[in-house]
């Protein structure tokens, strides 16, 4: 088979270590860890080597490293894993490679060595540009680090840079989040994201609000954030090709389109998530969990399902319609195909209008975003 006619796939590497932990974060990350990084680093890249990588009938073009903070890591431990991966797959075909880092907390060598190493996407966590929001979010960057970092960033010769933002943070007003989101716009990345602020199980935040030690914004609230970040990003030349992702022309983030459109990817490291299509697997949520597996030679797959053609397509649905581009009916299997547009058809009038159908495709308006997981919802199989 001709690589031009192969499916395209992703990578996706974990690092668990952070400086501190973020009250709002439910990935898997650890502090006070980064001892273990030789430790953590060789059960990797037996990982990598035991794959099945080579085998699959995919072309892998985008490699994500993401955390966790992957820029506390030295360079060499970064190249130890792309000679792990040079053993089972061609790093040429990656298109897009990015590295997460954090403001402050990746050094001018270390972003030097990421930049030698053929890393081209920088995504940077400024979440905001208030101290105040900063403190309550427990960020351990200043507003400082995050000019002097991108200062950095640009300096090495990084030209597709992503900052994530965060707003509808309880104290967060509608003139600062305007002043954060036009003072990250007059920086010029290639991207944008910026999240709403939830709330989850697990995390601190959750315990903080289920105490009645913070309040969350009314939703009425957070919907007005979200129509001017809309109308903010849209109007200063950043496309929102993801209801919460924005990027000048051509510089989407590759590799997050692969979830949105549920193409393959497979993950290595501690709670990492894979999919090949049908089946969807994740490893052992723990460092020291994931480390034992690996070292006696076990699989560190900690659970593991098979979705149903019918979950499939649903998936289909509720990631497509997040995307500016909706779903491509081309992607449904024929024998679902009537029952969608049904859907669509029967609950057009209740969404007035919001839901388009042409040229093969089911999308929302810009209007529409706003409501899309309910929509998605209306429009299930």
């Amino acid at each position: 088979m001709s690589q031009n006619i192969l499916n395209t796939a992703g990578i996706y590497i974990h690092i668990p270590f952070c400086k501190t932990k973020c009250n709002y974060c439910d990935f898997y990350s650890i502090t006070d860890r980064e001892d273990d990084a030789d430790l953590y680093i060789s059960a990797l890249c037996k990982e990598i080597s035991r794959s099945s990588l080579e085998d699959y009938p995919w072309l892998f073009d985008t490699l994500f490293i993401g955390g966790g903070t992957p820029s506390l890591l030295t360079g060499r431990k970064i190249e130890k894993i792309f000679t792990a991966l040079s053993h089972k797959i061609s790093l040429s075909n990656f298109i897009e490679k990015t590295i997460e880092i954090n403001p402050g907390e990746a050094s001018l060598e270390n972003l030097t060595d990421f930049k030698n190493l053929g890393i081209n996407r920088v995504s940077m966590g400024v979440q905001s540009l208030d101290s105040n929001l900063l403190q309550f979010l427990s960020r351990s960057h200043s507003v400082k680090d995050v000019f002097s970092t991108y200062e950095n960033v640009r300096k090495i010769g990084f030209e597709n840079v992503n900052c994530d933002l965060i707003y509808s943070i309880p104290g967060q007003t509608k003139e600062i989040w305007k002043r954060d989101l036009e003072t990250i716009i007059d920086l010029n990345p290639e991207h944008i994201s910026a999240y709403i602020l939830t709330v989850e199980k697990g995390t601190e935040l959750f315990q903080m609000v289920k105490s009645n030690m913070v309040t969350m914004p009314k939703n009425s609230e957070s919907a007005d954030f979200f129509n001017f970040t809309q109308n903010q990003l849209n109007n200063s030349g950043f496309f929102p090709y993801e209801i919460s992702n924005f990027c000048k022309p051509k510089k989407e983030c590759l590799h997050n389109l692969h979830y949105w459109k549920i193409d393959p990817y497979i993950g290595f490291g501690p709670s990492a998530h894979s999919f090949d299509g049908t089946c969807r697997w994740n490893n052992a949520g723990s460092l020291d969990h994931y480390i034992q597996k690996i070292n006696g030679k076990h699989s560190p797959i900690s659970k593991a399902e098979t979705l149903t053609e019918i979950q499939q397509v649903n998936e289909k649905i509720g990631f497509g319609l997040r995307l500016s581009g909706g779903i491509e009916l081309i992607t449904i299997p024929e024998l679902f195909k009537d029952q969608l547009l049904e859907n669509v058809k029967r609950n057009n009038k209740k969404w007035s209008g919001f839901i388009k159908h042409n040229n093969g495709r089911i999308y929302l308006n810009q209007k529409g975003y706003a409501f899309a997981d309910a929509i998605a919802v209306d429009l299930l199989l």
